[in-house]
């Protein structure tokens, strides 16, 4: 078996994610009571922490240890999060667009009106081929009377 454990699921407790993270436990909840690493809770209250929970640990105290302020810590972890979170919404709907494609294949959504402009269709239309021919041709330019010419 190659299973691989997903590194949202939270399935350790504070004392092994202190071991795993090379922290105190009483660090951990510091943490989580600041909102830099805030792990989920069981039922009774108990918290878990997930491999991407671990990997945040050590990243603060890297960052910690470089000299970078708490709240700066937070912010820079807030913001990878929304970062992972958008990633996994692009994955989510670049997937979603692969079922649809897959589900119907060579339907149109859209075509070219008459006059140019972008025309939505329902599953299962068909544009009607137009057929006529419009020439252009350009008008002459009038003529401009030269006003030293009288006549």
């Amino acid at each position: 078996m190659n299973e691989q454990i997903d590194d949202e699921v939270p399935i350790f407790a504070i004392a092994v994610a202190a071991e795993l993270s090379g922290m105190h436990p009483q660090t951990l909840r510091q943490y989580d009571r600041l909102g830099l690493v805030v792990p989920a809770r069981t039922q009774g209250g108990s918290r878990r922490y997930s491999l991407r929970h671990v990997e945040q640990l050590r990243e603060v105290a890297r960052l910690s240890a470089d000299g970078m302020s708490l709240p700066a810590i937070a912010r820079l972890i807030s913001l990878e999060q929304q970062v992972h979170d958008l990633r996994r919404r692009v994955r989510d709907l670049e997937q979603q667009l692969d079922r649809e494609r897959q589900s119907r294949p060579g339907a149109r959504v859209f075509a070219a009106g008459a006059s140019g402009s972008v025309v939505t269709l329902r599953h299962g239309a068909r544009v009607r081929r137009a057929t006529e021919l419009v020439v252009w041709r350009p008008r002459p330019a009038p003529l401009e009377e030269d006003p030293r010419r009288e006549g």
